[in-house]
């Protein structure tokens, strides 16, 4: 049976609450799910305080994606079975979701500097309850608006690193990410490789205390695959994969289950929670 190791929900800037997420997965016939949102934990803990974890009818084992601090390149770090209520971890958070208010609202102003007419309010209609306000909350308020006909299309022209609506926020170096998830008892893996951009730093990366690489994703071809697999074994490190899955409309995969992994590369990262 299939697996998924890399998805968000409400809780960050997915379409699915935690709840719905799970139903989705079991619907999809996935054997394990990681959920992974954007700088929280809330989902999982959401699950966990709500009694659905452990989920019956399949594993879910909690994460978390980090965007690490970087001047050209876009690295992510996805960390996996962390102690969800560790303080150090819950304060660090803290200290970014602080940042991502700010950047939120600075671009928001950018925006309307550059003739949208675009509100904050516009966009926490569509944030719901996630702390982690993101752009992709802002580029689906601007597609709903009708200003682009895609959330992509909508990073492409304002939102990506490098063009006029675009603010950095406060971000931890990759680095203090990877002390941070091993000393919170979890697994640091590099997620999506290619988007990072540069093969020479992404292997830095790979010999700076990573312990996997998410070699399999929807944006990776057969080559990338095969090179990603190749530098998996040369480090000695875990494979993972992902879907990225947000259940946004206009963004691959619209649907759990269309892009999976085998399940023994996710059976290796499960552990049985302490209850």
């Amino acid at each position: 049976m299939p697996s998924d190791l890399h998805t968000h929900t409400t809780c960050s800037d997915g379409v699915f609450s935690p709840e719905e997420l799970l139903e989705a997965a079991k619907a999809a016939g996935l054997s394990y799910i990681a959920i992974t949102d954007h700088d929280t934990v809330d989902g999982i803990c959401q699950l966990y305080e709500s009694g659905l974890y452990p989920a019956k009818g399949i594993k879910v084992i909690p994460g978390i994606e980090f965007s690490a601090h970087h001047e050209v390149s876009q690295i992510h770090i996805l960390g996996y079975n962390m102690d969800m209520y560790n303080r150090e971890l819950q304060d660090k958070l803290n200290d970014v979701v602080e940042g991502r208010w700010t950047r939120f609202s600075s671009m928001i102003k950018k925006l309307q500097d550059l003739g949208y007419t675009i509100k904050e309010a516009d966009v926490l209609k569509i944030a719901g309850d996630s702390t982690a306000i993101s752009r992709s909350h802002i580029a689906q308020t601007l597609v709903r608006m009708g200003v682009f006909s895609s959330v992509k299309e909508a990073f492409d022209v304002v939102l990506e690193k490098g063009r006029p609506a675009y603010v950095g926020h406060y971000r931890m170096s990759p680095t203090e990410i990877i002390d941070l998830i091993k000393r919170c008892g979890g697994t640091p893996v590099l997620a999506h490789p290619k988007l990072v951009g540069d093969d020479e730093l992404v292997e830095e990366m790979l010999r700076s205390g990573i312990e996997g690489i998410e070699a399999y994703y929807p944006r990776h071809d057969e080559e990338d695959t095969k090179r990603y697999l190749a530098m998996a074994d040369k480090y000695h490190l875990m494979v993972t994969g992902g879907s990225d899955f947000h259940g946004i409309a206009t963004r691959f995969p619209e649907k759990l289950g269309i892009f999976t992994i085998d399940d023994n590369l996710a059976s290796s990262l499960y552990k049985e929670p302490e209850i």
